[in-house]
């Protein structure tokens, strides 16, 4: 089943299928998420707060790569 990402996920940490942090989602945008891989102590507040937004540093991770939405976003495995 594809997870279903809304602006609640914002702010969350992003991780890899070992549990390694790969960033905080800084944006969601439909099945979209546009992930800080370097946010500093203040884009982590700012994220929480919603006031972070995507800039050029940030990837992009899609439904299609996401094991699990739950504290955290775990993507799969095999990407």
């Amino acid at each position: 089943m594809v997870p279903t990402l809304t602006d609640d996920e914002v702010g969350k940490k992003v991780v890899d299928a070992e549990g390694k942090e790969l960033g905080i989602v800084a944006k969601v945008d439909g099945s979209t998420a546009y992930v800080d891989p370097n946010p500093s102590v203040a884009e982590h507040i700012m994220a929480k707060v919603g006031w972070e937004g995507e800039d050029e540093e940030d990837y992009v991770v899609t439904t299609e790569m996401i094991d699990r939405v739950d504290d955290e976003i775990v993507l799969q495995g095999d990407i």
